[in-house]
């Protein structure tokens, strides 16, 4: 359903992505992993059509800025780090009824549902930019699943919400039957979310892509990637190092 080949992308003269390859099959769950300014947030930006480079094919079609078209758009949606930065109507109601106008499609019941779903129905007369970072956060991913898309792309999705709405997404997405590909460096959302993961060094490589329980047991790979560091902490009346997952 997605195919990256041989991508390398560049900000100016800094190497952001560094000759990634990867496919996503349709339904699959995957978990992108990296430490910050490995490149995740880009690979997630190309997928969505926001920058463009030769080698990224959806559905077997190569993607351009010709080609990343609006039926393109309906079928793949990004939901940001920073909610605010999609925040664009007064109301909650107006944030989910506008992207069914962009497509076209008739409002009729499908907000109120979406948000009995998302249990932000309390919600909908509120502005967006008065509320916690969580519910920004769950009025955002409510207002691109509305017009139902092909591919979710999340770039660090739990970044604002607390213990109790992180619980929620976690269920959310275990249940969630849709093509998703997740942004974080939270090996906690990774674990509980994905068999499979690809994973980005701090050189912009990929340094892995498989199974979530062999990466867990391969040290050498989280070291490198950043994903896991040792520090003192204590321990009642003794201090030790070890390293530690977060």
């Amino acid at each position: 359903m997605i195919r990256l080949e041989n991508i390398t992308y560049k900000y100016e003269d800094k190497i952001a992505l560094n000759n990634i390859s990867f496919d996503i099959d349709k339904n699959e769950k995957v978990i992108l992993l990296g430490s910050n300014g490995s490149g995740k947030s880009t690979i997630l930006r190309i997928l969505a059509g926001l920058y463009y480079t030769n080698g990224y094919f959806f559905n077997d079609k190569k993607i351009t800025k010709k080609t990343a078209n609006k039926e393109f758009r309906k079928k793949v949606a990004i939901l940001f780090q920073n909610p605010e930065s999609m925040i664009l109507n007064p109301t909650v109601y107006d944030e989910i009824a506008f992207s069914l106008k962009q497509f076209d499609i008739p409002i009729e019941d499908k907000v109120e549902n979406i948000s009995k779903t998302f249990g932000i129905t309390h919600l909908l007369n509120k502005n967006p930019l008065n509320l916690s970072g969580g519910e920004k956060q769950k009025v955002m991913l409510a207002s691109i699943l509305v017009y139902e898309p092909e591919i979710l792309l999340l770039d660090e999705p739990t970044a604002a919400m607390d213990p109790k709405t992180t619980g929620w997404f976690i269920d959310f997405l275990i249940d969630l039957n849709k093509t998703t590909l997740i942004a974080t460096h939270d090996l906690s959302l990774a674990y509980e979310t994905s068999d499979r993961a690809i994973v980005l060094d701090e050189s912009h490589s990929k340094i892995y892509d498989g199974d979530m329980e062999e990466l867990f047991k391969n040290k050498d790979i989280l070291i490198r990637a950043n994903l896991i560091h040792s520090h003192k902490h204590k321990h009642k009346k003794f201090i030790h190092s070890h390293y530690h997952l977060h």
